[in-house]
């Protein structure tokens, strides 16, 4: 999904929500009153049955390539959660290594958000389900319909978060100072 970038001023924030399988992006512009229009979002799939090193070089390179065809401010990306299953937990840790690498080569700055915290700044509640989240995520930015699939709406929904709750370093023409 993809929409017009923005008129002048503010700054673009790339929000990533980490997966090994699927990697959804949003990227946000937000002006200097932190309103703001999608760019475009979507999903890095890779391919199930490769090797996991493959799949983490895929979603580095990846992602890298958003951050050189859109300049962002801030990677806004989805903090580690203590899950149930440790292997998989493991796992995530390693997706978002990958994507933290990629920013850091990058010369952008990450900002990362406990996906509570996203859930709350996005929806006003830490415990809103995935459909009340693309659903708040499609009002704040105007749009016809939510994001799909829910990777998407995730990531835009992280990108929202930091423009919603993060430094407020904002002045129209520029982009957000690193904190």
């Amino acid at each position: 999904m993809s929409a017009r970038p923005g008129g002048g001023g503010g700054c673009v924030l790339l929000g990533i929500d980490p997966g090994t399988a699927a990697t959804g992006f949003g990227v946000v512009a937000v002006d200097s009153r932190r309103r703001a229009e999608l760019i475009e979002c979507g999903v890095i799939r890779t391919s199930p049955g490769t090797d996991l090193a493959d799949r983490l070089l895929e979603i580095h390179e990846e992602v890298a390539a958003l951050i050189d065809r859109f300049s962002p401010a801030v990677l806004s990306l989805e903090s580690a959660f203590q899950g149930k299953n440790v292997r998989s937990a493991l796992t995530l840790g390693q997706a978002r290594g990958a994507i933290i690498v990629a920013a850091g080569r990058g010369g952008v700055e990450v900002a990362e958000y406990a996906p509570r915290a996203i859930k709350k700044a996005v929806a006003g509640t830490g415990s809103a389900t995935k459909e009340q989240v693309a659903y708040m995520v499609r009002r704040h930015l105007r749009l016809r319909t939510d994001p799909t699939p829910s990777d998407a709406a995730d990531a835009v929904a992280a990108a929202l978060c930091h423009a919603f709750t993060g430094p407020a370093t904002w002045r129209a023409g520029s982009t957000l100072a690193a904190s």
